[in-house]
C-alpha cells in the first residue's frame, strides 16, 4: 500500500473549519481537540470566571471570559479562561465586543482534565506567556492544587488550603485561598 503525504493545515485555513464541540485547537500544524469538560472541570469555571468579574468588570479593569478563542503566535487556543484587560479587549467599531481575538490574554486560567496531558496544557501557557500573558495558572482538581507560571520565573505550586493564590497585579482585589477555590466543588 503506498501511503500519500497529507499536508498539514495552515492556520489560515484551519480558522476557516467549522466549529467542534469541544473546541479544536491549532498548535504547531496539528488539530487537537479538547477533551469534554466533565463535573469538577464545569463547576470551577462555571464558577471562577464570574467570580473574577465581579471585582474586575465593574470598574472596567478587566474582563473574564469563558472557551474564548485566543489566535496568536501561530497557534489558535481555546483556554478555559481567559482574562484580557479592559483596553485590550477586541471592539468592533460601534464598540461591541469582537468576534475574533488575534492577541494573548493578560491572564489564561486552565482546568486539567483527568484524561488531559498536564504537559500539553502547560505547553500551552509556556506559549501564552512568551506572547505577553502576565500569569497562567493550572488548576489540578484531582490534586487540589494550582500552578502558577509567570514570564522568566520558577513554576509554583499552591496546595495549601489557606494559601492565597496569586493573581496579576491589575486583579489585586480579587482573593481566594485554595480552600475557597475547591469548596465550590462542594456546593
Amino acid at each position: 500500500m503506498v501511503k500519500i503525504p497529507v499536508r498539514p493545515l495552515t492556520l489560515d485555513e484551519f480558522l476557516k473549519l467549522p466549529e467542534t464541540k469541544p473546541a479544536s485547537e491549532y498548535i504547531d500544524g496539528q488539530i487537537i481537540q479538547k477533551p469534554m469538560p466533565q463535573g469538577e472541570h464545569s463547576a470551577l469555571q462555571t464558577e471562577l470566571a464570574p467570580a473574577i468579574n465581579l471585582v474586575v468588570k465593574p470598574q472596567r479593569i478587566a474582563r473574564a471570559f469563558s472557551e474564548l478563542r485566543c489566535t496568536f503566535g501561530e497557534r489558535s487556543l481555546v483556554p478555559d479562561i481567559s482574562v484580557f484587560l479592559w483596553d485590550r479587549i477586541p471592539r468592533q467599531e460601534q464598540g461591541a465586543i469582537a468576534n475574533v481575538f488575534s492577541t494573548a490574554p493578560d491572564w489564561v486560567i486552565e482546568i486539567l482534565l483527568p484524561d488531559q496531558s498536564q504537559t500539553k496544557v502547560t505547553k500551552n501557557i509556556l506559549h501564552y506567556l512568551k506572547y505577553g500573558t502576565q500569569m497562567g495558572w493550572l488548576i489540578d482538581p484531582a490534586e487540589k492544587s494550582v500552578f502558577v507560571y509567570l514570564p522568566d520565573q520558577p513554576t509554583t505550586v499552591y496546595d495549601a488550603p489557606e494559601a492565597r493564590l496569586p493573581v496579576p497585579e491589575f486583579a489585586e482585589d480579587f482573593i481566594l485561598t485554595v480552600e475557597g477555590l475547591f469548596s465550590w466543588l462542594l456546593d
